[in-house]
Protein backbone atom coordinates (compact mmCIF):
# COMPACT_ATOMS: atom_id res chain seq x y z
CA UNK A 1 0.00 0.00 0.00
CA UNK A 2 1.48 3.32 -1.08
CA UNK A 3 0.19 6.65 0.21
CA UNK A 4 0.68 9.80 -1.85
CA UNK A 5 1.00 13.37 -0.59
CA UNK A 6 -2.75 13.99 -0.92
CA UNK A 7 -3.45 11.02 1.37
CA UNK A 8 -1.14 12.37 4.07
CA UNK A 9 -2.73 15.83 3.75
CA UNK A 10 -6.23 14.39 4.30
CA UNK A 11 -5.07 12.49 7.40
CA UNK A 12 -3.25 15.55 8.79
CA UNK A 13 -6.33 17.77 8.26
CA UNK A 14 -8.44 15.28 10.20
CA UNK A 15 -5.99 15.22 13.13
CA UNK A 16 -5.95 19.01 13.27
CA UNK A 17 -9.75 19.19 13.01
CA UNK A 18 -10.49 16.84 15.92
CA UNK A 19 -8.00 18.60 18.19
CA UNK A 20 -9.45 21.93 17.02
CA UNK A 21 -12.89 20.90 18.24
CA UNK A 22 -11.42 20.33 21.69
CA UNK A 23 -9.69 23.74 21.62
CA UNK A 24 -12.94 25.48 20.59
CA UNK A 25 -14.96 23.82 23.34
CA UNK A 26 -12.39 24.41 26.10
CA UNK A 27 -13.86 27.84 26.91
CA UNK A 28 -17.26 26.27 27.66
CA UNK A 29 -15.84 23.73 30.13
CA UNK A 30 -15.94 25.39 33.55
CA UNK A 31 -17.31 22.72 35.90
CA UNK A 32 -17.10 19.00 36.48
CA UNK A 33 -20.63 18.61 35.08
CA UNK A 34 -19.61 20.48 31.89
CA UNK A 35 -16.59 18.24 31.42
CA UNK A 36 -18.19 14.89 32.34
CA UNK A 37 -21.92 15.28 31.51
CA UNK A 38 -22.23 18.06 28.87
CA UNK A 39 -24.87 19.57 31.22
CA UNK A 40 -27.70 17.70 29.43
CA UNK A 41 -27.91 20.19 26.57
CA UNK A 42 -27.22 18.01 23.51
CA UNK A 43 -29.96 17.89 20.79
CA UNK A 44 -31.64 14.64 19.68
CA UNK A 45 -29.93 14.18 16.30
CA UNK A 46 -26.52 14.60 17.92
CA UNK A 47 -27.24 12.16 20.77
CA UNK A 48 -28.65 9.57 18.33
CA UNK A 49 -25.60 9.66 16.05
CA UNK A 50 -23.27 9.73 19.06
CA UNK A 51 -25.13 6.73 20.50
CA UNK A 52 -24.34 4.58 17.47
CA UNK A 53 -20.88 6.11 16.94
CA UNK A 54 -19.80 5.29 20.50
CA UNK A 55 -20.13 1.64 19.46
CA UNK A 56 -18.64 2.23 16.01
CA UNK A 57 -15.07 1.88 17.13
CA UNK A 58 -12.20 -0.33 16.08
CA UNK A 59 -13.91 -3.44 17.39
CA UNK A 60 -16.80 -2.79 15.04
CA UNK A 61 -15.11 -1.53 11.87
CA UNK A 62 -12.04 -3.79 11.94
CA UNK A 63 -13.57 -6.53 14.11
CA UNK A 64 -16.78 -6.95 12.14
CA UNK A 65 -14.94 -7.08 8.81
CA UNK A 66 -12.71 -9.75 10.38
CA UNK A 67 -15.77 -11.66 11.60
CA UNK A 68 -17.39 -11.29 8.17
CA UNK A 69 -14.41 -13.08 6.60
CA UNK A 70 -14.20 -15.62 9.41
CA UNK A 71 -17.90 -16.39 9.93
CA UNK A 72 -19.68 -14.91 6.90
CA UNK A 73 -23.22 -13.59 7.05
CA UNK A 74 -23.77 -15.09 10.52
CA UNK A 75 -21.96 -12.00 11.83
CA UNK A 76 -25.07 -9.86 11.20
CA UNK A 77 -26.52 -11.45 14.35
CA UNK A 78 -24.48 -8.87 16.26
CA UNK A 79 -26.84 -6.28 14.76
CA UNK A 80 -30.21 -7.78 13.88
CA UNK A 81 -30.33 -10.03 16.94
CA UNK A 82 -27.68 -8.61 19.25
CA UNK A 83 -28.47 -4.90 19.05
CA UNK A 84 -31.79 -3.68 17.63
CA UNK A 85 -34.23 -5.28 20.09
CA UNK A 86 -32.09 -4.31 23.10
CA UNK A 87 -31.76 -0.70 21.87
CA UNK A 88 -35.54 -0.44 21.52
CA UNK A 89 -36.04 -1.99 24.98
CA UNK A 90 -33.63 0.56 26.46
CA UNK A 91 -35.51 3.48 24.93
CA UNK A 92 -39.03 2.26 25.70
CA UNK A 93 -38.61 0.74 29.16
CA UNK A 94 -35.30 1.63 30.82
CA UNK A 95 -34.50 5.25 29.94
CA UNK A 96 -37.38 6.57 32.10
CA UNK A 97 -35.53 5.14 35.12
CA UNK A 98 -32.08 6.34 34.10
CA UNK A 99 -33.14 9.83 33.06
CA UNK A 100 -36.01 10.29 35.52
CA UNK A 101 -33.90 9.32 38.54
CA UNK A 102 -31.43 12.12 37.68
CA UNK A 103 -28.60 9.61 38.08
CA UNK A 104 -25.37 10.82 36.49
CA UNK A 105 -24.23 7.30 35.64
CA UNK A 106 -25.40 3.69 35.56
CA UNK A 107 -23.59 2.83 38.84
CA UNK A 108 -25.24 5.84 40.49
CA UNK A 109 -28.64 4.39 39.52
CA UNK A 110 -27.58 1.18 41.28
CA UNK A 111 -26.85 3.20 44.40
CA UNK A 112 -30.34 4.77 44.30
CA UNK A 113 -32.03 1.41 43.65
CA UNK A 114 -29.84 -0.71 45.94
CA UNK A 115 -26.89 0.60 47.95
CA UNK A 116 -23.34 1.95 47.84
CA UNK A 117 -21.53 -1.39 47.78
CA UNK A 118 -23.44 -2.54 44.67
CA UNK A 119 -22.64 0.75 42.99
CA UNK A 120 -18.95 0.49 43.83
CA UNK A 121 -18.59 -3.08 42.60
CA UNK A 122 -20.23 -2.19 39.27
CA UNK A 123 -18.15 0.99 38.96
CA UNK A 124 -14.90 -0.95 39.43
CA UNK A 125 -15.77 -3.76 37.00
CA UNK A 126 -17.07 -1.30 34.42
CA UNK A 127 -13.92 0.82 34.73
CA UNK A 128 -11.83 -2.27 33.95
CA UNK A 129 -14.04 -3.14 30.97
CA UNK A 130 -13.82 0.38 29.46
CA UNK A 131 -10.04 0.30 29.74
CA UNK A 132 -9.94 -3.03 27.90
CA UNK A 133 -12.27 -1.72 25.18
CA UNK A 134 -10.26 1.48 24.85
CA UNK A 135 -7.06 -0.55 24.62
CA UNK A 136 -8.53 -2.67 21.80
CA UNK A 137 -9.33 0.47 19.83
CA UNK A 138 -5.85 1.86 20.46
CA UNK A 139 -4.22 -1.42 19.40
CA UNK A 140 -6.13 -1.44 16.12
CA UNK A 141 -5.27 2.20 15.45
CA UNK A 142 -1.57 1.62 16.14
CA UNK A 143 -1.62 -1.47 13.92
CA UNK A 144 -3.11 0.64 11.13
CA UNK A 145 -0.44 3.33 11.50
CA UNK A 146 2.29 0.69 11.50
CA UNK A 147 1.03 -0.92 8.30
CA UNK A 148 -0.10 2.17 6.40
CA UNK A 149 2.23 4.90 7.58
CA UNK A 150 5.15 2.50 8.23
CA UNK A 151 5.51 3.83 11.78
CA UNK A 152 6.92 1.74 14.59
CA UNK A 153 4.09 0.04 16.53
CA UNK A 154 5.17 1.53 19.87
CA UNK A 155 5.46 5.04 18.39
CA UNK A 156 2.04 4.62 16.78
CA UNK A 157 0.50 3.71 20.15
CA UNK A 158 1.81 6.87 21.83
CA UNK A 159 0.99 9.25 18.96
CA UNK A 160 -2.56 7.96 18.61
CA UNK A 161 -3.13 8.06 22.35
CA UNK A 162 -1.76 11.60 22.52
CA UNK A 163 -4.20 12.92 19.90
CA UNK A 164 -7.21 11.34 21.67
CA UNK A 165 -5.97 12.69 25.00
CA UNK A 166 -5.65 16.20 23.57
CA UNK A 167 -9.24 16.64 22.46
CA UNK A 168 -10.82 14.90 25.47
CA UNK A 169 -8.62 16.76 27.96
CA UNK A 170 -9.59 20.08 26.39
CA UNK A 171 -13.30 19.60 25.61
CA UNK A 172 -14.43 16.69 27.77
CA UNK A 173 -17.54 14.68 26.91
CA UNK A 174 -18.91 17.41 24.61
CA UNK A 175 -15.76 17.27 22.49
CA UNK A 176 -16.02 13.47 22.32
CA UNK A 177 -19.71 13.66 21.34
CA UNK A 178 -19.22 16.12 18.46
CA UNK A 179 -16.18 14.21 17.24
CA UNK A 180 -18.25 11.01 17.29
CA UNK A 181 -20.80 12.60 14.97
CA UNK A 182 -18.03 13.74 12.61
CA UNK A 183 -16.50 10.28 12.79
CA UNK A 184 -19.80 8.57 11.95
CA UNK A 185 -20.04 10.39 8.62
CA UNK A 186 -16.33 9.86 7.91
CA UNK A 187 -16.65 6.11 8.50
CA UNK A 188 -19.67 5.75 6.21
CA UNK A 189 -18.25 7.98 3.45
CA UNK A 190 -14.79 6.43 3.73
CA UNK A 191 -15.81 2.76 3.58
CA UNK A 192 -18.97 2.83 1.40
CA UNK A 193 -16.93 3.27 -1.83
CA UNK A 194 -14.86 0.22 -0.82
CA UNK A 195 -18.03 -1.87 -0.70
CA UNK A 196 -19.11 -0.56 -4.11
CA UNK A 197 -15.72 -1.17 -5.75
CA UNK A 198 -15.34 -4.57 -4.09
CA UNK A 199 -18.83 -5.71 -5.13
CA UNK A 200 -18.16 -4.64 -8.70
CA UNK A 201 -14.86 -6.54 -8.80
CA UNK A 202 -16.47 -9.62 -7.26
CA UNK A 203 -19.27 -9.60 -9.87
CA UNK A 204 -22.05 -8.15 -7.74
CA UNK A 205 -24.24 -10.20 -5.43
CA UNK A 206 -24.33 -12.95 -8.06
CA UNK A 207 -20.55 -13.15 -7.86
CA UNK A 208 -20.75 -13.39 -4.08
CA UNK A 209 -23.20 -16.29 -4.31
CA UNK A 210 -20.97 -18.11 -6.82
CA UNK A 211 -17.62 -17.60 -5.10
CA UNK A 212 -18.34 -17.72 -1.37
CA UNK A 213 -19.03 -20.94 0.52
CA UNK A 214 -22.82 -21.27 0.85
CA UNK A 215 -22.40 -22.07 4.55
CA UNK A 216 -21.28 -18.45 5.10
CA UNK A 217 -24.23 -16.86 3.25
CA UNK A 218 -27.01 -17.55 5.73
CA UNK A 219 -28.12 -16.08 9.02
CA UNK A 220 -30.00 -19.01 10.60
CA UNK A 221 -29.44 -22.03 8.37
CA UNK A 222 -27.12 -24.53 10.06
CA UNK A 223 -27.82 -23.22 13.56
CA UNK A 224 -29.30 -26.56 14.66
CA UNK A 225 -25.86 -27.57 15.92
CA UNK A 226 -22.62 -25.76 16.73
CA UNK A 227 -20.83 -28.17 14.37
CA UNK A 228 -22.88 -27.21 11.29
CA UNK A 229 -22.09 -23.50 10.93
CA UNK A 230 -18.83 -21.49 10.63
CA UNK A 231 -19.47 -19.55 13.85
CA UNK A 232 -19.56 -22.74 15.92
CA UNK A 233 -22.67 -21.59 17.82
CA UNK A 234 -26.02 -23.37 18.13
CA UNK A 235 -29.36 -21.50 17.92
CA UNK A 236 -30.00 -21.56 21.69
CA UNK A 237 -26.57 -20.11 22.55
CA UNK A 238 -27.05 -17.49 19.83
CA UNK A 239 -30.51 -16.38 20.95
CA UNK A 240 -29.97 -16.62 24.70
CA UNK A 241 -26.25 -15.81 24.93
CA UNK A 242 -26.05 -13.05 22.32
CA UNK A 243 -29.64 -11.99 21.59
CA UNK A 244 -30.70 -11.76 25.22
CA UNK A 245 -27.86 -11.73 27.75
CA UNK A 246 -25.01 -9.98 25.91
CA UNK A 247 -27.24 -7.71 23.80
CA UNK A 248 -29.38 -6.46 26.67
CA UNK A 249 -26.40 -6.48 29.01
CA UNK A 250 -24.45 -4.19 26.69
CA UNK A 251 -27.06 -1.87 25.20
CA UNK A 252 -29.18 -1.51 28.35
CA UNK A 253 -26.54 -1.28 31.09
CA UNK A 254 -23.22 -0.24 29.50
CA UNK A 255 -22.65 3.36 30.55
CA UNK A 256 -20.58 4.04 27.44
CA UNK A 257 -23.71 3.99 25.24
CA UNK A 258 -26.35 4.83 27.88
CA UNK A 259 -24.43 8.03 28.66
CA UNK A 260 -25.19 9.32 25.14
CA UNK A 261 -28.94 9.13 25.85
CA UNK A 262 -28.64 10.46 29.41
CA UNK A 263 -27.26 13.82 28.19
CA UNK A 264 -30.42 14.53 26.11
CA UNK A 265 -32.43 17.70 26.70
CA UNK A 266 -35.58 15.94 28.00
CA UNK A 267 -36.99 12.49 28.77
CA UNK A 268 -38.75 12.01 25.41
CA UNK A 269 -35.53 12.71 23.51
CA UNK A 270 -33.60 10.44 25.88
CA UNK A 271 -36.06 7.62 25.11
CA UNK A 272 -35.98 8.21 21.36
CA UNK A 273 -32.18 8.40 21.16
CA UNK A 274 -31.48 4.62 21.19
CA UNK A 275 -34.58 3.87 19.07
CA UNK A 276 -33.56 6.33 16.34
CA UNK A 277 -29.98 5.02 16.54
CA UNK A 278 -31.29 1.50 15.84
CA UNK A 279 -32.39 2.58 12.34
CA UNK A 280 -28.87 3.08 10.89
CA UNK A 281 -27.75 0.14 13.06
CA UNK A 282 -29.84 -2.18 10.87
CA UNK A 283 -27.97 -1.04 7.76
CA UNK A 284 -24.44 -0.97 9.25
CA UNK A 285 -23.63 -4.58 8.21
CA UNK A 286 -23.40 -3.30 4.63
CA UNK A 287 -20.52 -1.05 5.69
CA UNK A 288 -18.72 -3.17 8.26
CA UNK A 289 -19.50 -6.87 7.57
CA UNK A 290 -19.95 -7.06 3.80
CA UNK A 291 -16.26 -6.17 3.13
CA UNK A 292 -15.25 -9.43 4.85
CA UNK A 293 -17.61 -11.45 2.63
CA UNK A 294 -16.40 -9.56 -0.45
CA UNK A 295 -12.83 -10.58 0.44
CA UNK A 296 -13.88 -14.25 0.43
CA UNK A 297 -15.25 -13.84 -3.11
CA UNK A 298 -12.12 -12.04 -4.29
CA UNK A 299 -9.92 -14.77 -2.84
CA UNK A 300 -11.79 -17.31 -4.98
CA UNK A 301 -11.48 -15.25 -8.18
CA UNK A 302 -8.05 -13.62 -7.91
CA UNK A 303 -4.62 -14.06 -6.39
CA UNK A 304 -3.08 -11.52 -4.02
CA UNK A 305 -6.01 -11.31 -1.61
CA UNK A 306 -4.68 -13.84 0.90
CA UNK A 307 -4.68 -12.78 4.55
CA UNK A 308 -1.36 -12.85 6.44
CA UNK A 309 -0.73 -14.88 9.59
CA UNK A 310 -0.18 -13.37 13.04
CA UNK A 311 2.61 -14.15 15.50
CA UNK A 312 0.75 -17.27 16.69
CA UNK A 313 0.58 -18.70 13.17
CA UNK A 314 -3.19 -18.14 12.86
CA UNK A 315 -4.86 -16.37 9.94
CA UNK A 316 -5.00 -12.68 10.90
CA UNK A 317 -8.60 -11.82 10.08
CA UNK A 318 -8.08 -8.37 11.62
CA UNK A 319 -6.21 -7.48 8.43
CA UNK A 320 -9.32 -7.95 6.24
CA UNK A 321 -10.27 -4.31 5.83
CA UNK A 322 -6.68 -3.08 5.53
CA UNK A 323 -5.99 -5.61 2.78
CA UNK A 324 -9.05 -4.48 0.81
CA UNK A 325 -8.10 -0.83 1.18
CA UNK A 326 -4.59 -1.47 -0.10
CA UNK A 327 -5.83 -3.49 -3.09
CA UNK A 328 -8.92 -1.53 -4.16
CA UNK A 329 -8.46 2.15 -3.28
CA UNK A 330 -6.47 4.59 -5.46
CA UNK A 331 -4.58 7.59 -4.05
CA UNK A 332 -6.79 10.33 -2.67
CA UNK A 333 -9.71 8.10 -1.88
CA UNK A 334 -7.24 5.86 -0.04
CA UNK A 335 -6.54 8.81 2.27
CA UNK A 336 -10.28 9.14 2.95
CA UNK A 337 -10.56 5.42 3.68
CA UNK A 338 -7.59 5.46 6.05
CA UNK A 339 -8.99 8.56 7.75
CA UNK A 340 -12.31 6.72 8.19
CA UNK A 341 -10.52 3.89 9.97
CA UNK A 342 -8.55 6.30 12.14
CA UNK A 343 -11.85 8.04 12.99
CA UNK A 344 -13.45 4.77 14.05
CA UNK A 345 -10.56 3.89 16.35
CA UNK A 346 -10.53 7.34 17.92
CA UNK A 347 -14.30 7.26 18.35
CA UNK A 348 -14.20 3.94 20.18
CA UNK A 349 -11.28 4.92 22.35
CA UNK A 350 -12.62 8.37 23.23
CA UNK A 351 -16.05 6.97 24.09
CA UNK A 352 -14.55 4.51 26.54
CA UNK A 353 -12.21 7.05 28.11
CA UNK A 354 -15.01 9.59 28.68
CA UNK A 355 -17.16 6.87 30.28
CA UNK A 356 -14.19 5.82 32.43
CA UNK A 357 -13.45 9.33 33.70
CA UNK A 358 -17.12 9.93 34.60
CA UNK A 359 -17.39 6.63 36.50
CA UNK A 360 -14.13 7.16 38.33
CA UNK A 361 -14.83 10.79 39.26
CA UNK A 362 -18.46 10.45 40.40
CA UNK A 363 -18.82 6.81 41.48
CA UNK A 364 -15.43 6.13 43.02
CA UNK A 365 -13.60 9.37 43.84
CA UNK A 366 -16.55 11.54 44.91
CA UNK A 367 -18.33 8.63 46.60
CA UNK A 368 -15.38 7.39 48.65
CA UNK A 369 -12.47 9.85 48.63
CA UNK A 370 -13.64 13.49 48.43
CA UNK A 371 -17.42 13.90 48.81
CA UNK A 372 -17.96 17.65 49.09
CA UNK A 373 -15.31 19.32 46.95
CA UNK A 374 -15.91 22.20 44.53
CA UNK A 375 -16.93 21.81 40.87
CA UNK A 376 -13.49 23.09 39.91
CA UNK A 377 -11.93 20.29 41.94
CA UNK A 378 -13.99 17.60 40.17
CA UNK A 379 -13.12 19.18 36.82
CA UNK A 380 -9.43 18.74 37.63
CA UNK A 381 -10.00 15.18 38.84
CA UNK A 382 -11.84 14.42 35.59
CA UNK A 383 -8.90 15.67 33.55
CA UNK A 384 -6.33 13.76 35.63
CA UNK A 385 -8.47 10.62 35.28
CA UNK A 386 -8.51 11.14 31.52
CA UNK A 387 -4.71 11.03 31.47
CA UNK A 388 -4.71 7.91 33.65
CA UNK A 389 -7.32 6.25 31.41
CA UNK A 390 -5.17 6.87 28.33
CA UNK A 391 -2.08 5.39 30.00
CA UNK A 392 -4.00 2.28 31.10
CA UNK A 393 -5.40 1.93 27.57
CA UNK A 394 -1.85 1.87 26.22
CA UNK A 395 -1.08 -1.02 28.58
CA UNK A 396 -4.13 -3.06 27.53
CA UNK A 397 -3.48 -2.39 23.83
CA UNK A 398 -0.61 -4.87 24.03
CA UNK A 399 -2.93 -7.55 25.46
CA UNK A 400 -5.11 -7.33 22.33
CA UNK A 401 -2.21 -8.47 20.15
CA UNK A 402 -2.74 -12.06 21.29
CA UNK A 403 -6.20 -12.47 19.72
CA UNK A 404 -6.78 -13.24 16.02
CA UNK A 405 -10.25 -11.66 16.17
CA UNK A 406 -10.66 -8.66 18.46
CA UNK A 407 -14.43 -9.23 18.48
CA UNK A 408 -13.82 -12.52 20.31
CA UNK A 409 -11.78 -10.70 22.96
CA UNK A 410 -14.42 -8.00 23.35
CA UNK A 411 -17.32 -10.45 23.67
CA UNK A 412 -15.33 -12.30 26.34
CA UNK A 413 -14.85 -9.09 28.35
CA UNK A 414 -18.57 -8.25 28.00
CA UNK A 415 -19.55 -11.73 29.23
CA UNK A 416 -17.67 -11.10 32.50
CA UNK A 417 -19.18 -7.65 33.22
CA UNK A 418 -22.37 -6.95 31.29
CA UNK A 419 -24.04 -10.36 31.47
CA UNK A 420 -24.45 -10.56 35.27
CA UNK A 421 -25.13 -6.82 35.41
CA UNK A 422 -28.16 -7.16 33.15
CA UNK A 423 -29.63 -9.81 35.47
CA UNK A 424 -29.27 -7.34 38.35
CA UNK A 425 -30.90 -4.51 36.40
CA UNK A 426 -33.68 -6.71 35.05
CA UNK A 427 -34.70 -7.85 38.52
CA UNK A 428 -34.10 -4.45 40.09
CA UNK A 429 -36.28 -2.56 37.64
CA UNK A 430 -39.10 -5.06 37.28
CA UNK A 431 -39.24 -6.91 40.64
CA UNK A 432 -39.58 -4.61 43.62
CA UNK A 433 -38.76 -7.48 46.01
CA UNK A 434 -35.10 -7.39 44.85
CA UNK A 435 -32.91 -6.34 47.77
CA UNK A 436 -29.57 -4.60 48.04
CA UNK A 437 -27.81 -7.67 49.40
CA UNK A 438 -29.39 -9.83 46.70
CA UNK A 439 -28.09 -7.53 43.96
CA UNK A 440 -24.60 -7.30 45.42
CA UNK A 441 -24.06 -11.03 45.97
CA UNK A 442 -25.74 -11.83 42.66
CA UNK A 443 -23.29 -9.57 40.80
CA UNK A 444 -20.28 -11.10 42.55
CA UNK A 445 -21.56 -14.65 41.97
CA UNK A 446 -22.21 -13.99 38.27
CA UNK A 447 -18.75 -12.51 37.73
CA UNK A 448 -17.07 -15.39 39.58
CA UNK A 449 -19.13 -17.90 37.57
CA UNK A 450 -17.92 -16.26 34.34
CA UNK A 451 -14.29 -16.49 35.47
CA UNK A 452 -14.64 -20.14 36.53
CA UNK A 453 -16.37 -21.11 33.28
CA UNK A 454 -13.58 -19.46 31.29
CA UNK A 455 -11.04 -21.27 33.47
CA UNK A 456 -12.42 -24.76 32.83
CA UNK A 457 -13.23 -24.41 29.12
CA UNK A 458 -11.13 -23.67 26.03
CA UNK A 459 -11.70 -22.26 22.57
CA UNK A 460 -9.06 -21.63 19.90
CA UNK A 461 -6.32 -22.12 22.51
CA UNK A 462 -7.79 -19.54 24.96
CA UNK A 463 -9.08 -20.25 28.46
CA UNK A 464 -8.57 -23.47 30.43
CA UNK A 465 -6.27 -21.86 33.00
CA UNK A 466 -7.81 -24.10 35.72
CA UNK A 467 -8.42 -27.19 33.62
CA UNK A 468 -10.10 -28.23 30.40
CA UNK A 469 -13.38 -30.10 30.83
CA UNK A 470 -15.01 -28.77 27.65
CA UNK A 471 -13.81 -27.33 24.34
CA UNK A 472 -15.96 -24.92 22.32
CA UNK A 473 -15.89 -24.75 18.54
CA UNK A 474 -14.97 -21.04 18.57
CA UNK A 475 -14.12 -18.14 20.86
CA UNK A 476 -17.49 -16.64 20.00
CA UNK A 477 -19.32 -19.75 21.21
CA UNK A 478 -17.30 -19.71 24.43
CA UNK A 479 -18.12 -16.05 25.09
CA UNK A 480 -21.86 -16.56 24.45
CA UNK A 481 -22.01 -19.55 26.80
CA UNK A 482 -20.01 -17.81 29.53
CA UNK A 483 -22.46 -14.91 29.27
CA UNK A 484 -25.46 -17.23 29.61
CA UNK A 485 -24.01 -19.05 32.63
CA UNK A 486 -23.02 -15.84 34.44
CA UNK A 487 -26.49 -14.37 33.80
CA UNK A 488 -28.30 -17.43 35.15
CA UNK A 489 -26.06 -17.66 38.24
CA UNK A 490 -26.52 -13.96 39.00
CA UNK A 491 -30.29 -14.25 38.51
CA UNK A 492 -30.67 -17.27 40.80
CA UNK A 493 -28.40 -15.94 43.58
CA UNK A 494 -30.09 -12.51 43.50
CA UNK A 495 -33.56 -14.06 43.83
CA UNK A 496 -32.56 -16.45 46.62
CA UNK A 497 -30.76 -13.82 48.71
CA UNK A 498 -33.58 -11.29 48.12
CA UNK A 499 -36.17 -13.71 49.47
CA UNK A 500 -34.32 -13.90 52.79
CA UNK A 501 -33.26 -10.25 53.21
CA UNK A 502 -35.10 -6.99 53.82
CA UNK A 503 -36.08 -4.83 50.84
CA UNK A 504 -36.54 -1.06 50.60
CA UNK A 505 -40.05 0.34 51.25
CA UNK A 506 -42.19 1.24 48.22
CA UNK A 507 -41.90 5.00 48.78
CA UNK A 508 -38.12 4.81 48.26
CA UNK A 509 -38.51 2.92 44.96
CA UNK A 510 -40.77 5.37 43.11
CA UNK A 511 -39.06 6.29 39.84
CA UNK A 512 -36.70 3.32 40.19
CA UNK A 513 -39.02 0.31 39.74
CA UNK A 514 -41.42 -0.14 36.80
CA UNK A 515 -44.55 -1.00 38.81
CA UNK A 516 -44.12 1.99 41.14
CA UNK A 517 -43.27 4.62 38.51
CA UNK A 518 -45.92 6.83 36.81
CA UNK A 519 -46.02 6.09 33.07
CA UNK A 520 -45.21 8.86 30.59
CA UNK A 521 -48.14 9.84 28.36
CA UNK A 522 -47.69 10.50 24.65
CA UNK A 523 -48.32 14.24 24.39
CA UNK A 524 -47.17 14.62 20.78
CA UNK A 525 -49.66 12.05 19.37
CA UNK A 526 -47.30 11.52 16.40
CA UNK A 527 -46.07 7.97 15.83
CA UNK A 528 -42.45 8.87 15.03
CA UNK A 529 -42.19 10.85 18.27
CA UNK A 530 -43.45 7.89 20.27
CA UNK A 531 -40.56 5.54 21.19
CA UNK A 532 -42.80 2.44 21.27
CA UNK A 533 -44.45 3.05 17.86
CA UNK A 534 -41.13 3.90 16.22
CA UNK A 535 -39.51 0.87 17.84
CA UNK A 536 -42.19 -1.51 16.53
CA UNK A 537 -41.58 -0.28 12.96
CA UNK A 538 -37.82 -0.86 13.32
CA UNK A 539 -38.45 -4.30 14.81
CA UNK A 540 -40.71 -5.29 11.89
CA UNK A 541 -37.99 -4.33 9.39
CA UNK A 542 -35.46 -6.43 11.33
CA UNK A 543 -37.72 -9.50 11.31
CA UNK A 544 -38.22 -9.18 7.54
CA UNK A 545 -34.43 -9.02 6.98
CA UNK A 546 -33.91 -12.16 9.09
CA UNK A 547 -36.48 -13.98 6.96
CA UNK A 548 -34.94 -12.83 3.66
CA UNK A 549 -31.43 -13.96 4.62
CA UNK A 550 -32.49 -17.04 6.62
Amino acid sequence: MKLELIDYVIIAIYFLFVVGIGVMLKKRIKTGNDFLLSNRKIPLWITSLAFISANLGAQEVIGMAASGAKYGLYTVHYYWLGAVLAMIFLGVFMMPFYYGSKARSVPEYLKLRFDEKTRTFNALTFAVMTIFSSGISLYALAMLMQIILKWNFDVSIWVAAGIVLAYIYLGGLTSAIYNEVLQFFLIVLGIAPLVYIGMAKAGGWHGILQNVDNAKLHVWKGMGSAATNPMGVDAFSMVFGLGFVLAFGYWCTDFLVVQRAMISRNLNEARRTPVIASIPKIAMPVIVILPGIILLALQSKFTGFELPHNANGDIDYNMTLLLLLSKLYPSGILGVGITALIASFMSGMAGNVTAFNTIWTFDIYQAHIQKNASEKHYLNVGRITTVAGILLSILTAYVARGFNSIMDLLQLVFSFVNAPLFATFFLGMFWKRTTSNGAFWGLISGTVAAALTHGITTAEGKGGWIGNIHQYYSGTSQAFNIAGISFIVCLIVTILVSLFTKRKPDEKLVGLVYSLTPKETDKAKVWYKNPLSLGLVVLLITVILNIIFF
